[in-house]
């Protein structure tokens, strides 16, 4: 019996699953500690799936028993990092109607008819990603507009933000919506010149007609899940910050760690006060499942969004004089739930885009470092426009500005209608808010733009789209260097959720989560970084995607 029980463990130990990985002959690029570029030729991988070491090109690593693999040269970077995305939504929206990219309102009714087409019934039809600013007239569609191609069933299709939504006259029915229904506070019923509804709800005036959408089923969301790693995984994110978990949504993913079918790394935020009581009533979880899982913050919101007019800003928008945008709180009301979620020890993250609910959300921070000490690290997400006198406050106060760079070059001409010049000083200030000594954690806001990290890398050292536009990018002042840019996607965007010690770069006891890309690109133009490919991904030491060799494309020598 002794015999049978050290062959056993014998067997065990010498198992390739307990064997140490090498994987040498790469070009690994990684941000250190003092914010410099760190190159390194080998990574040795522990049989836990952790860092053992990296190698330089001068050191011979010592790993007699490792299962080597030739990386042939391919550049290695630690797993990139999302540090303001919404994995439910992804998925769902990769099921549902997809409008992201409609180039007018005749190229959203095409895709809505196909998909009623092929999806028959008298149940909703939901879908997401229009952007009227993509189309010639920059109209909002209406009501109308949808009646003329799905009359008989009731459609909500959100604006590629989340923060506005055009429906049909059948949703509006629905929802009891007429035109004396009034505005819900932080809300706005648009309304023709006779005051009857014209289908578009901005921010809280959509709650009217989601109260009345059936909720997405358990499998349904684990559906959509699965699709989201698939699409995160396939763009080298390892690790992503979601914004605004639901009770439901955590569930599922909670589910999906506990039987090791969740492979992206989550640092959830609860969508408000309200999931949190069924969620982690006490406070923040650990993190669970082999560090896949964590409830640690609760997302806020201070205003809307700038495409629909619902941000905050201390005037009257340029294009619009009469309205200032949406302010969802009062300062009493935004620092009460503010102070209800510290006090039960959540990390804070506030949504602020106009300058107005900016200026607000800092204020609140101050208020509340009176009283909560220690290591809060207070965030804001999106710092979209900030007034430049605001700027100082961020570092002074320990802000974080977690913040998207792909808004910019979706946004740009957009907010130089929305913005006179000068407000346009404090828009996406990057390195404005770098300089001030405030720390960046990057991020795309997915679904709202493409989960992918590197068309944010490029704009974010450049201040163009991936196509070089414009020339020589728009207020290049702002551009920071690859290196901030880099680490603002993996060690940053760590620090920013309370993950420095497990993930955001590959040194000894952190997870070995890695990617292999077709480019070195610390080394190329900004419209080729855009363009990189990932060709593998590896998560706690372990290759969990591939692109088809057909697909590679020949770029890693450039």
């Amino acid at each position: 019996m002794n015999r049978t029980l050290i062959a056993l463990v014998a067997a065990l130990l010498s198992s390739p699953a307990w064997a140490d990985t090498l994987i040498h002959n790469a070009n690994g690029i990684q941000v250190g500690t003092d914010g410099k570029l760190q190159r390194f030729e080998s990574l040795l991988i522990g049989g836990d799936g952790k860092v053992v070491q990296t190698f330089t090109k001068v050191q011979n690593p010592h790993a007699p028993k490792a299962a080597r693999i030739d990386a042939q040269g391919r550049t290695l970077l630690p797993g990139l990092i999302d540090a303001h995305g919404h994995v439910m939504a992804l998925g769902l929206g990769a099921i549902q109607v997809d409008l992201v990219g409609t180039t007018s309102l005749a190229d959203l009714q095409s895709r809505l008819k196909l998909y009623a087409a092929e999806n028959p019934g008298s149940g909703w039809l939901v879908g997401r990603g229009w952007n009227q600013e993509l189309w010639p007239d920059k109209s909002f569609p209406t009501a109308a507009d949808l009646d003329s191609i799905v009359r008989d069933r009731p459609v909500s299709l959100y604006r590629v933000d989340g923060h506005a939504a055009i429906v049909n006259s059948s949703a509006l029915k629905a929802a009891g919506i007429t035109g004396s229904s009034k505005d819900p506070v932080g809300g706005k019923i648009e309304r023709d010149a006779r005051g009857n509804p014209t289908g578009l709800l901005v921010d809280a005036a959509m709650d009217l007609t989601d109260a009345k959408i059936p909720k997405p089923s358990e499998v349904e969301l684990d559906r959509g899940l699965a699709k989201a790693q698939q699409l995160l995984l396939a763009d080298g994110l390892t690790a992503v910050a979601d914004m605004g978990t639901s009770a439901e949504g955590w569930s599922v993913m909670h589910a999906a760690a506990r039987t090791g079918r969740l492979q992206v790394r989550i640092m959830s935020y609860s969508a408000g006060l309200k999931p949190i009581e069924t969620i982690a009533r006490v406070g923040p979880t650990p993190w669970l499942f082999n560090d896949t899982l964590r409830m640690g913050g609760v997302k806020l919101y201070a205003d809307g969004a700038l495409g629909s007019r619902g941000a905050w800003l201390k005037r009257p928008y340029a294009d619009k004089p009469d309205t200032s945008g949406l302010r969802f709180l009062t300062d009493a009301e935004l620092r009460d739930q503010a102070r209800l979620a510290s006090a039960a020890g959540y990390q804070l993250a506030i949504h602020a885009i106009g300058d107005a609910a900016n200026a607000q959300v800092i204020s609140t921070y101050e208020t509340l470092a009176k009283t909560f000490k220690g290591d809060r690290r207070w965030r804001i997400e999106h710092v979209q426009v900030i007034d430049p006198v605001d700027i100082p406050r961020l570092a002074r106060a320990g802000i974080i500005a977690s913040m998207q760079p792909t808004h910019q070059t979706s946004d740009r001409t957009m907010a130089e209608a929305r913005l006179d010049p000068p407000r346009i000083t404090g828009a996406y200030a990057w390195n404005s808010i770098a300089r001030s000594g405030a720390r960046l954690a990057f991020g795309s806001d997915f679904p709202v733009e493409s989960p992918n990290p590197f068309p944010g890398l490029s704009a974010a050292i450049s201040r163009q789209d991936p196509n070089g536009v414009p020339p020589g990018g728009w207020r290049p002042e702002e551009r920071v260097s690859f290196a901030k840019a880099l680490a603002g996607f993996t060690r940053d965007a760590a620090y920013a959720g309370f993950a420095e010690k497990n993930i955001g770069s590959l040194e000894p006891g952190k997870w070995a989560d890695f990617i292999l890309v077709d480019r070195d690109v610390s080394a190329v133009d900004p419209q080729s970084l855009a363009a990189t490919q990932v060709i593998e991904t590896w998560v706690a030491g372990k290759k969990v995607w591939a692109r088809a060799p057909s697909a590679v494309g020949t770029e890693r020598g450039r």
